[in-house]
């Protein structure tokens, strides 16, 4: 997760199995925000609706094949940008971009190495 400036909230390692959704909805109790951008893969209807029973705001476009339709926000969505160059800026580090590691803990390490460098610059 990252802040609206583009900074790092929150940082987990999902099992290869898990679904993003599920990963979403971890942090959501810790974390108090105003708003949450996500893309079609979060577009869960227990997501959206522990979204809405928080009072926040969610742009999060639906899947194509929903049968149910609800507007999306694409002037507010158009921010998530900041998590794409968030992730870009990380996948710089070739250790990271290749998944050289085996061990999850292995590989959370150098995840944090190269956030530790992107802070420092």
């Amino acid at each position: 997760m990252c802040s609206a400036l583009g900074n790092l909230v929150e940082l987990a390692i999902k099992p290869e199995q898990t679904s993003g959704v599920t990963l979403a909805e971890l942090p959501l109790e810790s974390i108090a925000s105003d708003a949450f951008l996500a893309d079609r893969a979060c577009a869960a209807n227990r997501l959206i609706d522990r979204l809405t029973e928080r009072g926040i705001i969610s742009a999060i476009p639906r899947k194509r094949n929903r049968t149910t339709r609800q507007e999306t926000d694409f002037s507010f969505y158009r921010e998530r940008n900041l998590i794409e160059r968030f992730f870009n800026k990380i996948k710089q580090f070739r250790p990271i971009a290749i998944h050289y590691d085996k061990l999850k803990s292995t590989f959370l390490a150098v995840i944090q190495f190269a956030l530790i460098i992107i802070l420092l610059k």
